[in-house]
């Protein structure tokens, strides 16, 4: 008869080794070297948190059936790890919306990229950080200087609206070999033949497309 040992042993799975987990980490990554909010991933996420929750009742259920200690803490320590890239994602997401907040809330291609909850927690920033400007300095200018975003209401576009810096240059590699124009569409074309797996230095501009399509990570 096998004992409990053994029977942890045969059916551990290393939560970190699944295919969503390195997804995640993938998105973690690419979130955190982005200048700008990326698209949000939510089946991932809702497929990691899924697979928390299903590691986190195998853990009790080994304890307490006194599966092996050592089984116990290999499947913890994958799930540590797990919830930590999960909350990292998500907190990477929520500090750029904090900083971008209203550039988020100016377009539907820019609040497209948000969660439903981001959405709302986006809104709710900038109509605080409204009330407060407009309280506390705002409305002891003149009417023509009294908006929070634009330096004064002759000012054709909001040039007090923080946007991404999109001409930042970022290290990159590519999963496959693709060719990438080094220059915007007018300029004169300079065509890169990306190795697979090697790193690059590249304007963010540039790659933007082939990270949000999985062609390329971010470093």
């Amino acid at each position: 008869m096998a004992s409990n040992s053994d029977m942890g042993s045969a059916d551990f799975e290393s939560l970190s080794s699944t295919s969503d987990v390195e997804l995640l980490k993938r998105a973690w990554r690419n979130e955190k070297a982005a200048p700008e909010i990326l698209p949000y991933e939510g089946d991932l996420v809702e497929r990691a948190k899924g697979q928390i929750e299903l590691v986190e009742e195998n853990i009790e259920d080994y304890v307490e059936n006194g599966i092996d200690p050592l089984v116990v803490s290999l499947y913890q320590m994958d799930l540590d790890r797990t919830q930590f890239l999960l909350r990292s994602y998500l907190r990477v997401r929520l500090l750029k919306i904090e900083k971008f907040m209203f550039h988020s809330l100016k377009s539907e291609e820019a609040e497209s990229r948000l969660s439903e909850q981001e959405k709302v927690f986006a809104r709710r920033c900038a109509d605080d950080l409204a009330k407060h400007f407009e309280e506390s300095v705002l409305l002891k200018l003149p009417e023509n200087y009294q908006s929070v975003l634009k330096q004064s209401l002759i000012s054709e576009v909001d040039d007090m609206v923080p946007e991404p810096h999109l001409d930042t240059f970022v290290v990159c590699r590519s999963k496959n070999v693709i060719s990438l124009n080094l220059y915007e569409e007018g300029e004169r074309p300079e065509i890169l033949e990306m190795e697979r797996g090697e790193p690059y230095f590249i304007r963010y501009k540039i790659v933007k497309g082939a990270i949000e399509s999985g062609k390329i990570d971010l470093i």
